[in-house]
């Protein structure tokens, strides 16, 4: 009974947080940027609840990018709760769910959220993850990446980043290709034991973020590029939709619960392109991405 009433308590404490959370990182991305700023948008969902989507466009560094908000109430349908592993029910859902499409190919792509569900019958649980996809290999920028993260579930539990890597390298898998969407870094769900415990590691992962991703973004923004690094950053892209829209979860959650489709299909990326006649060069600098796609590295212990 208390770990029910616990978790019935904890949505209201979630759904402030990623509240919270959603203008620190704009107002820090816009820094970043020095050019572009975040449009919000507010919507309703068509049950209950609604969100905040925030859109950075055709800025200094970001072509695309959105950092979206929502706390929504609706119905789970059998199929929908099947896949839960739950009956079907009533569902309070909460997150911020955030993408950033660089301009620079030398620049990654990186993709962050963090959620917290709430069944109808008390049950709760947290989940969410950060990735990261660069267009070409800084084995540096990788370290740091990693590093951060797992400094940040280190506080809480040395076997938690190793595992959550893991799981994080299972499910960004682009099947029908044989390679990983990029170079990871973690993903977790159906954290539930001790709730406060749980949710001051959510705080600790969204406060990892900004400090791992924005040194990157600091390091390669003078980089030079050219044609064919852009048309390389298109190619890869395309590989970044054909797993959203074929392999997500989020985004068929969000849809089939009656999301906002505009801010669920915000983590497409404004330009792509799926030329048959496109080849990497073996010992080309893409060749060495497609490598380690290929093969998950342990980048910590680089």
């Amino acid at each position: 009974m208390t770990q029910t009433l616990r978790a019935r308590s904890m949505i209201g404490r979630a759904t402030e947080y990623f509240r919270k959370l959603q203008p620190e990182i704009c107002t820090a991305l816009e820094k970043a940027d020095g050019s572009a700023r975040f449009v919000p948008t507010l919507w309703e969902h068509p049950v209950s609840g609604g969100g905040d989507s925030r859109v950075i466009q055709h800025g200094a560094l970001f072509e695309k990018g959105g950092v979206n908000f929502s706390a929504v109430e609706s119905p789970l349908n059998e199929l929908l709760a099947g896949r839960l592993g739950v009956k079907p029910q009533r569902v309070h859902a909460a997150g911020i769910s955030l993408i950033l499409h660089p301009e620079s190919p030398m620049i990654p792509t990186v993709h962050f959220n963090l959620r917290y569900l709430e069944l109808e019958d008390g049950d709760g649980w947290f989940g969410g993850g950060i990735d990261l996809t660069p267009y070409y290999l800084f084995e540096d920028d990788v370290v740091h990446f990693h590093s951060t993260l797992k400094a940040a579930c280190d506080r809480f539990d040395p076997h938690r980043y190793p595992d959550f890597k893991r799981r994080c390298d299972s499910y960004f898998q682009v099947k029908h290709r044989n390679e990983a969407r990029g170079v990871g870094g973690i993903f977790f769900d159906y954290l539930r034991d001790d709730p406060d415990r749980t949710f001051d590691f959510v705080e600790s992962v969204g406060a990892s973020f900004l400090p791992s991703y924005l040194p990157l973004v600091e390091r390669r923004k003078s980089a030079p590029w050219g044609a064919h690094e852009k048309e390389w950053q298109l190619h890869r892209r395309g590989r970044y939709v054909e797993f959203n829209l074929v392999y997500d979860r989020g985004t068929l959650f969000g849809l089939e619960t009656g999301g906002r489709p505009e801010s669920i299909l915000l983590s497409l990326p404004p330009s792509a392109s799926w030329d048959p006649a496109f080849r990497v060069e073996p010992g080309s600098r893409e060749a060495k991405l497609v490598d380690v796609l290929r093969t998950p590295k342990d980048w910590v212990t680089l």
